[in-house]
């Protein structure tokens, strides 16, 4: 198979296209023929991208997490999935990624494609979609009339954030660079703060969940605009490191969990209208290093996406 492969550690520099050896899947596995991929900018940088779950090292690896295809085996006592499916997921941090020709997946993980999406466009649902949910309902506890306050909001998770928080029922205010304000307005925030130019400290109200994708200052500041007793989450940095008022809100630092169940709540929302996949900009397997640097770059909405050109 044909594969994007890094043998050192650094940035996506190192990234090569190359052969590399199609993998056996294991038992519970599923060997997916990936169409589309896509992946973390920050995933190069993670501890888990160079080691497997002994601490082992595993260069050359393969990076990406999401991804959308077809079934191509089966390892063994693996149930729940036929040869010729199509699937989407999210892989395991601790193994080979998505972005190649095939990766062998642990079935739990997948979820039949949302049949209302292409594979790019599918590829581009599972890490957002699942960090959202956890982030509002699991962890946030955000329901119908509540409040949340998004940090980031015109990336990928962010994107998804704002439609779940207002299928919900919620009111969602967005803050982010100026340029994601039309989009996120159209998604269904009724408020967007241009962080640039405004403090999210003046609005008039205060928030039940602030949702974080951005950390440092904003994060630091984050916890004046939060009810008493709501909560801060977020996915960059643990918040109680950074909270003024932490007696007065609780904080959470979480690492998003793959999994079936909310894969496929997230494909019947989609089929359904409710949450459509933000891709930003689609690139082929070939040119991926030139994807990572792409999203690298301030002001690129929504999620890049690696088509993996032999299909």
């Amino acid at each position: 198979m044909y594969a994007l492969r890094i043998h050192e550690q650094g940035n996506s520099k190192g990234l090569a296209y190359e052969e590399a050896p199609v993998p056996e899947p294991g038992t519970g596995d599923v060997l997916v023929r990936v169409h589309a991929a896509s992946f973390t900018p920050t995933e190069l940088a993670w501890t888990s991208t160079w080691v497997d779950r002994l601490g082992h090292d595993r260069r050359p690896v393969i990076p990406g997490h999401e991804l959308s295809g077809t079934v191509e085996s089966l390892g063994s006592g693996t149930t729940g999935f036929a040869v010729g499916d199509a699937v989407y997921g999210l892989t395991d941090w601790y193994r080979d990624g998505t972005l190649a020709t095939h990766v062998a997946v642990e079935a739990r993980n997948l979820a039949p494609k949302p049949v209302s999406l292409d594979h790019v466009q599918a590829a581009a649902l599972p890490m957002p979609g699942l960090t959202a949910w956890q982030a509002l309902f699991v962890h946030g506890r955000l329901s119908a009339g509540g409040r949340v306050l998004i940090h980031g909001a015109g990336g990928g998770v962010g994107t998804a954030a704002v439609q779940l928080g207002r299928a919900a029922g919620a009111r969602v205010i967005a803050t982010g660079h100026g340029s994601a304000r039309e989009l996120v307005t159209e998604l269904g925030a009724e408020r967007f703060v241009d962080l640039d130019h405004d403090r999210f400290e003046d609005l008039d109200e205060d928030v039940d969940v602030v949702f974080d994708l951005v950390g440092g200052e904003i994060l630091s500041r984050s916890a004046a605009r939060v009810r008493d007793g709501g909560i801060v989450v977020s996915v960059v940095e643990d918040p109680m490191n950074q909270l003024h008022d932490a007696g007065r809100v609780s904080g959470l630092y979480f690492v998003v969990e793959p999994g079936r169940a909310q894969l496929e709540e997230l494909a019947r929302r989609a089929d359904e209208g409710e949450l459509r996949p933000v891709v930003g900009q689609v690139f082929d397997l070939a040119d991926g290093a030139k994807a990572f640097d792409a999203k690298a770059g301030a002001g690129l909405p929504g999620k890049v996406v690696v088509r993996i050109s032999d299909l």
